[in-house]
């Protein structure tokens, strides 16, 4: 072989190994930006689990698959994936939400309007239960507890004395319907511990806790949710106060969160005599629906005025909203919650469930009042965190601070122009009833209802004998219950000057005579029956009422 030839040979063998090396350093790159992978990492090199098959061939289900099977530790795996479950709700809205099974019972009590206990309220007095309140006809109310008694155990636990959580308490006293438990009780004039044994069963969970003929020809019913016996109780409530002279109505929905769409159709076609469009809703697997009222709706010759506020929501507002739409009546108050969304309970393999939401409702004209919201952990605190910025701007003090998120114009079937986006905005604006900061920290603190339980144990006689309103009046008549209350907070150690005590009287008076009322018989009925004397938005209506005030467009 020539020389000449030879170093042809050597010249391409260099050039080959010069593009075998650049194209190995190209290689390198390449996988290095696809893949992540970086100096000293060390990757495993048997057999490809990437390779394994899976039941359900989408990425969330692999990930989950392989990190079961191949992770390097052992993982909690169930909350690993509630907190998957979590994050991807977040990116829906805020209303759509996972439940644990472990929660799914306690958080549908109010909704189903029952649960299995043994049927009383009670609050830790100086370390000890105290009974408040007996439901009436209930398992304690039949077992003979009384509102005063002091729990001290409960089966073989001692709880009196001891710092208990509250949901430590329910959960020892709270059990399956038909099962039992023991409980010894302290009760006053009784030297000894009373022994009970209390069967647990259904306890009802009303929804109209108050309704009342609060002038002779006006009825107050107050509901604080719409549960599955709802429009039952609405019934019942309707039928007793026309007996007793109702022509007119106060319905009550202040903090009304809301419940289940077809009670709030049910209770709303009450009020309408004629066929009238309610609410309709359409989803992206739901065409529109419209619900109409029968038309021979029990109240539907009555004077309306709905009261609502800013925890007034959901089915609260699709009521209030068929009311204003339809010229129905007056809604009073201030400025609702503005949730316009619905939500399908969905069950879940491991008995945890799926609130989630699956349509929009708009009112009669047409309003959907959702309130905007933001994807993600922070704009859902943000959408919560408006009702605040509300009082920021001074919305609760001022109808002109209320802003329309909406300014698209609406026409209620009277020709009156509303707006959507935001909540129900009331046809009469009632400002929130402000009170100094002495107030304030009494009324949110312990020390107004640990007085409250002095005074009831002084009055215990008297105040178990209060069986309806007139004893009720009788009773503060004779028994003022703000004597020493002040030399009390003092003695708690709250400093305040002789100034914050004399402008506060009033309303810190209304706030004790509420809580005796509570621990009485008359319990809910006999507290709101005083508190309305106070409260403006309620005097509101009684004058728009006393003045005939009661067309929608006024």
């Amino acid at each position: 072989m020539s020389e000449e030839k030879e170093k042809d040979k050597d010249k391409e063998k260099e050039s080959k190994d010069k593009r075998f090396r650049i194209l190995m350093s190209l290689s390198i790159v390449l996988l290095t930006l696809y893949t992540g992978v970086t100096v000293g990492r060390i990757l495993y090199s048997g057999p490809k689990v990437y390779n394994v098959s899976i039941s359900n061939p989408n990425n969330l289900s692999a990930v989950v698959d392989y990190i079961s099977r191949f992770y390097v530790d052992s993982v909690d795996l169930k909350n690993m994936t509630d907190s998957m479950i979590v994050s991807m709700l977040q990116e829906l809205d805020p209303h759509s939400v996972y439940i644990p099974a472990s929660e799914l019972k306690s958080s549908n009590e109010h909704l189903e309007g029952n649960f299995e206990g043994i049927g009383v309220t009670f609050y830790m007095f100086n370390d000890t239960v105290v009974v408040l309140n007996v439901v009436p006809e209930g398992p304690s109310s039949r077992a003979n507890v009384h509102p005063g008694d002091r729990i001290v155990t409960v089966n073989d636990s001692v709880i009196a004395g001891k710092k208990i959580a509250d949901e430590k308490i329910k959960s020892l006293l709270r059990g399956e319907a038909n099962s039992k438990v023991q409980i010894n009780i302290r009760r006053m004039g009784v030297d000894t511990l009373i022994p009970v044994e209390i069967t647990r069963d259904k306890v009802i969970l009303k929804s109209i806790d108050v309704a009342y003929m609060i002038t002779p020809n006006t009825g107050y019913i107050r509901m604080t949710g719409f549960a599955q016996n709802t429009h039952a109780e609405f019934v019942e409530a309707l039928e007793r106060l026309h007996a007793e002279g109702m022509t007119n109505i106060i319905l009550d929905l202040r903090e009304n969160l809301g419940g289940f769409l077809d009670q709030a159709i049910k209770i709303t076609s009450e009020l309408f005599l004629d066929k009238e469009l309610i609410v309709y809703t359409e989803g992206q697997a739901f065409p529109r629906k419209n619900e109409y009222s029968k038309g021979n709706g029990k109240c539907g010759n009555d004077s309306i005025i709905v009261l609502i506020d800013e925890r007034s929501a959901s089915a609260s507002e699709i009521l209030a909203g068929a009311v204003q739409d339809n010229d129905r009546g007056i809604i009073l108050g201030r400025r609702s919650f503005g949730k316009g969304l619905v939500q399908q309970m969905l069950d879940l393999p491991d008995k945890s469930g799926l609130r989630l939401t699956i349509a929009r409702y708009y009112t009669p004209s047409g309003r959907s009042i959702q309130r905007p919201y933001q994807h993600g952990a922070t704009g859902i605190v943000n959408y919560y965190n408006e009702l605040n910025q509300r009082g920021e701007n001074g919305e609760y003090d001022s109808a002109d601070s209320i802003k329309p998120v909406d300014t698209t114009k609406y026409y209620t079937a009277k020709g009156r122009i509303v707006y959507g986006g935001g909540g129900i905005t009331p046809d009469i604006f009632v400002p929130y009833e402000h009170s100094n900061m002495y107030a304030r920290r009494i009324i949110n603190s312990r020390i107004m209802r640990d007085y409250v339980m002095g005074f009831g144990d002084r009055h215990r006689n008297e105040l178990n004998g209060i069986t309806d309103l007139s004893k009720l009046e009788r009773f503060f008549e004779n028994n003022n219950p703000c004597s020493g209350f002040n030399d009390y907070v003092k003695s708690r150690g709250i400093k305040t000057s002789d100034m914050e005590i004399k402008e506060s009287k009033a309303i810190v008076e209304i706030y004790l005579k509420r809580d005796i009322c509570q621990i009485t018989p008359l319990s809910d009925l006999g507290a709101t029956y005083l508190f309305n004397k106070f409260d403006k938005t309620v005097q509101k209506a009684l004058e728009i009422i006393n003045t005939q005030k009661v067309e929608a467009n006024v």
